[in-house]
């Protein structure tokens, strides 16, 4: 079954209200989205969202690389190589991580509709999602707030977000431990905000005031692999990387390294499901579990990751709370609470 053509369109989603990290703060996201058609009528489905912040990735660059690389490499190619064109889509150019997760998704789509089988079952597994919800940084008064209304919603977990003033951390967790019940869970996300020495005495302190953390995602500079590794050794709440993790090879060497205590894995940092799927079994032979997360994206891309994750045994958190953030009603999966239904229709259809 061979490749036909690859399209390649682009459109703006509004988000609902503002969402701030350390890094950035959104209120739209440009959805780029390719579509793979086989000469039998089947069509293969993918997107991606830029991030300049975390991928480096545009609107321009993910539409030139899928028009330009990407589309030569998979036009006219057999569907029974289905293998060999993921890997040559990772190796069509250097980087553009989120263009060929954009790819790779629609791939994965069209192979899974040929099979007649939902993306899951191809994987090999299936089991329930719970999603966190994300607390957007902000003061303590507000983030307080909204940690009441979404455990209000049906949320068990919250994803934190700190790292924007560090001075101000503490007051934000300790404000939001204070209004929930005890068996809400809270993560933390310092999206890269903080220093070590920061860091280390940041969490000791949430430790000594029993704050119960289940983990902390990326509390220094991506590249500062030594810091990550000084604030792993010397802290009893797990960290967790993210932006210092983009390929397998990053995987392998964090985890043979001994930098880290888990591993967050997106599908527009690695290239896709195939590299993910990667990631997740290195880990996995490290004794190192991982968590599914997702950018600013819409929903189609973040059903991608839903599939991957519900498949992989190793993906034990969940954090794909992202369509709920925009003004368009997710159509790829279902969301009551804090549970995530997906669709039983081949490939990943709308629910």
């Amino acid at each position: 079954m061979r490749i036909l053509d690859v399209e390649v369109t682009c459109r703006n989603i509004l988000l609902e209200r503002p969402f701030k990290t350390a890094l950035r703060t959104a209120t739209e996201i440009d959805s780029i989205e390719v579509t793979i058609h086989l000469e039998n009528g089947v069509v293969g489905m993918g997107s991606a969202a830029p991030t300049w912040v975390i991928t480096g990735d545009s609107t321009e660059s993910i539409q030139a690389a899928l028009l330009g690389p990407i589309k030569k490499i998979l036009l006219n190619q057999h569907m029974d190589n289905f293998q060999s064109l993921l890997m040559d889509i990772q190796t069509s150019c250097v980087g553009n991580t989120s263009a060929k997760a954009a790819a790779d998704i629609a791939m994965y789509d069209a192979y899974s509709k040929l099979l007649g089988i939902p993306l899951y079952r191809y994987l090999g597994n299936h089991k329930h999602l719970k999603t966190c919800m994300t607390i957007g940084v902000d003061t303590p008064e507000i983030m307080s707030k909204n940690a009441i209304k979404n455990v209000d919603s049906g949320f068990k977990s919250l994803k934190v977000k700190v790292g924007s003033a560090p001075e101000l951390d503490m007051a934000r967790v300790s404000a939001i431990r204070a209004v929930i019940p005890p068996d809400v869970t809270l993560r933390l996300d310092a999206n890269q905000g903080w220093t070590p020495k920061q860091a280390v005495q940041l969490i000791n302190q949430m430790e000594r005031e029993n704050l119960n953390i289940e983990f902390i995602e990326q509390p220094v500079a991506a590249h500062d692999l030594e810091g990550l590794k000084f604030v792993t050794n010397n802290v009893n709440i797990p960290i967790m990387a993210d932006e210092s993790l983009f390929s397998p090879h990053d995987a392998l060497k964090l985890v043979s390294g001994k930098y880290i205590d888990l591993l967050n894995i997106k599908l527009m940092k690695c290239g896709g499901i195939s590299n993910a799927l990667k990631i997740a079994s290195i880990a996995e032979t490290a004794g190192v579990h991982c968590m599914i997360g997702s950018m600013m994206e819409s929903d189609q891309s973040v059903a991608a990751a839903a599939h991957f994750a519900v498949a992989h045994p190793n993906v034990r958190y969940f954090d794909l709370d992202a369509p709920l953030w925009l003004k368009e009603q997710p159509e790829f999966m279902k969301y009551v609470g804090e549970d995530i239904t997906l669709s039983t229709q081949p490939g990943i259809s709308k629910v």
